[in-house]
């Protein structure tokens, strides 16, 4: 039977970072700029002992743990590791759709064992470059990549069609593929917090809080997910950008360039008679620390006001108590008006 694996690898800035030195294994360490003002990129696992995690700021992760080791970012080594990481998984699948620089989905249509199978791509993988992997598997995205974060680091999860009602009930709605930071605040506004409450509302009820994507925040929590692995090629994108005279961290007037931003887009889009399914945010700090957000839809936008909505909720999601000095839109995964495709899972 055909099955998606989403492969993902474990902790994947500090692992590359214990690799060049193996004495941080023993220590609690995280990945991120140096100042105290900066964020925590990735942490290794003696350090998330702490309650130390992604996007958390440099000042707090101390607070926990007054003896957390801090490396700096070297992304042009983690970008050589990840390609060895990827040229072997390439040898199990021609189709591979690899969604960032430490995770990616591949097809697998053949007759071997499943677990066995990802048992052998996380032994070569370890053992060639060093870095551990998780897997999930079953018989779509939404539920493959649900699975890979189950038992980390090292982790194999397969998800059947008959496990999914119980496996997925009791799961937080943050899990869900579809909502946002803004759309799960608003569902837990209304008393719903589990998938188990989140079952309870119909197709209708969803559709008038989320538009189109209540209908695929339906499906999907019933186990129902058509997105195709599809084959990475070269995308194109469209987008502004703008840099601020004065740094700012200002909500409001953040909100304000994204509007601004989003009409330039829209006109972009509309002159060359096309939608996108990718909405990417990147913000740069006064410390010129670059961050960046994505998010794929299951139905590609074209209009002002969807791409500043996503915008500004994936902004929400990524920043800090840093000034800003830029801000940027970009849409990628583009399609003719007129032609309809699916969508590539968002990152």
């Amino acid at each position: 039977m055909n099955k998606i694996f989403h492969i993902d690898c474990d902790a994947f800035y500090a692992s590359c970072e214990e690799l060049r030195n193996p004495n941080l294994k023993n220590f609690p360490m995280a990945v991120g700029g140096l100042s105290n003002k900066s964020i925590i990129t990735t942490a290794n696992y003696k350090a998330r002992e702490y309650g130390i995690h992604s996007a958390m700021p440099v000042f707090i992760a101390k607070q926990l743990c007054p003896d957390l080791i801090m490396v700096k970012v070297d992304r042009k080594y983690y970008k050589k590791k990840s390609i060895e990481v990827f040229d072997i998984i390439e040898s199990y699948s021609h189709t591979i759709e690899q969604v960032s620089i430490d995770e990616a989905y591949i097809f697998i249509d053949n007759n071997e064992d499943k677990n066995i199978l990802a048992q052998k791509i996380q032994n070569q993988v370890l053992k060639k470059t060093g870095i551990g992997v998780s897997i999930g598997i079953s018989y779509n995205k939404f539920l493959a990549k649900l699975a890979s974060d189950w038992n980390k680091p090292m982790g194999i999860k397969e998800i059947s069609k008959e496990e999914v009602p119980e496996i997925l009930k009791n799961l937080d709605i943050k899990k869900v593929h579809g909502l946002g930071n803004k759309s799960v605040q608003k569902l837990k506004d209304i008393g719903v917090y589990k998938i188990a409450d989140l079952l309870k509302l119909d197709q209708e009820f969803l559709q008038s809080l989320f538009g189109k994507q209540g209908r695929y925040v339906y499906k999907v929590i019933r186990g129902e997910d058509n997105r195709k692995v599809q084959t990475n090629t070269k995308r194109k994108s469209i987008g502004r950008e703008f840099t601020f005279r004065k740094n700012t961290k200002d909500l409001k007037i953040l909100y304000a360039y994204i509007d601004e931003i989003s009409q330039k887009i829209e006109e972009d889009l509309k002159a060359k008679d096309i939608k996108a399914y990718t909405i990417n945010l990147k913000i740069k700090t006064e410390y010129f620390k670059t961050h960046t957000k994505s998010y794929t839809l299951l139905s590609p936008i074209s209009k002002k006001e969807d791409i500043a909505e996503i915008a500004k909720d994936l902004l929400d999601q990524i920043i800090s108590n840093e000034n800003l000095r830029l801000i940027g839109i970009s849409l990628s995964n583009l399609s003719k008006k007129n032609h309809t495709q699916l969508s590539l899972f968002d990152k």
